[in-house]
């Protein structure tokens, strides 16, 4: 008995796509239609799995269907992380215009990681919350500004836009998609098979500050070594203001402008990035951890440790620590 098709996804392989991606999601949905089949037995629905490439002046055709013999009608079409920086990503246009079309005629489209550019380049994220990977927000927030990003998220579903983050997200948005499309019990049992956390994660974690420093204003560049020197402890404005040969208002916004955070902002993020160091690497106590990055107050550390990775000092080392206790 030929099971019922639920759904085709079609997985788009653009240039440089990431490959690994492509084929663990088809593999992810072979699975989770196995673990339906064993539920269900000859009644199980089905997920149909299709990649999608540039043909040679025939435009974007199939290359490989799990179920062959019916026309496609794509109910959901991915597009994948990239090998590649998104500084390097070649122009897609004919992808996003037919990734349009299809969306158009009410297909689901979806992205992970670098894959959002792809999205972007059809305009249908305008005005529409997305994610990408934390380290690329800033590249596609420059090239489609009207984007509202949020990258503390690992999944965001919009209906008929499911974003996703980080490089291996891909295991976040195929679960997810298999939850919609064969229920949680199917989702949960897939998860379970492949070792992977269910949907749910978020990227505020794994999200390490990364300083701008290529801004190209040399005064405000001698304020942040400064900063970075001295582990951002004691610091006031009127003292950057002076390293920086600036006077405070001024000071105050070009530093702005070249790094995206106030002064005490982007102290903040220094030395929280110091606490995670050390809360990955020692064992030391979480109070003496607080006072070394310079923070008197372990209550008000924790808040702000909480606040800016996501999880409380304790979680963080429990899921990021590498020492060993020692006794």
């Amino acid at each position: 008995m030929q099971r019922k098709i639920v759904a085709e996804i079609g997985l788009v392989i653009y240039p440089d796509a990431q490959l690994a991606a492509v084929h663990g999601l088809t593999d992810l949905f072979r699975i989770a239609g196995d673990m339906s089949a064993a539920r269900h037995h000859d009644s199980a629905p089905a997920i149909r799995v299709t990649h999608w490439q540039q043909v040679q002046n025939s435009g974007v055709g199939c290359v490989y269907d799990s179920h062959p013999g019916t026309p496609h009608r794509p109910s959901h079409l991915i597009a994948p992380p990239s090998l590649v920086m998104p500084g390097r990503m070649q122009s897609m246009r004919g992808f996003a215009t037919w990734l349009a079309e299809r969306h158009s005629a009410g297909t689901t489209l979806c992205s992970v990681c670098a894959g959002a550019f792809l999205l972007g380049e059809t305009g249908l994220l305008e005005g529409r919350e997305a994610t990408t990977h934390w380290a690329f927000a800033d590249a596609l927030a420059e090239k489609f500004p009207t984007i509202k990003l949020d990258v503390d998220r690992m999944v965001i579903d919009d209906g008929d836009i499911i974003t996703a983050g980080g490089i291996l997200a891909w295991t976040d948005l195929g679960l997810t998609l298999v939850e919609r499309l064969l229920g949680p019990s199917v989702m949960l049992e897939t998860a379970r098979f492949l070792l992977i956390d269910p949907p749910g994660r978020a990227q505020r974690p794994y999200n390490h500050f990364v300083p701008r420093l290529d801004h190209g204003d040399a005064a405000i560049l001698r304020a942040q070594h400064w900063l970075q020197a001295n582990g951002a402890k004691n610091q006031s404005i009127a003292q950057l203001a002076a390293v920086a040969k600036l006077e405070e208002r001024t000071f105050l916004r070009r530093f702005r402008n070249a790094t995206g955070l106030r002064p005490t902002e982007y102290a903040q993020q220094i030395r929280i990035a110091k606490a995670r160091e050390a809360l990955e690497l020692s064992r030391r106590p979480i109070e003496q951890i607080a006072w070394e990055v310079g923070y008197g107050d372990p209550s008000a550390f924790r808040k702000l440790f909480q606040r800016i990775t996501g999880l409380a000092p304790a979680d963080y080392r429990r899921r990021f620590g590498t020492a060993v206790q020692v006794g």
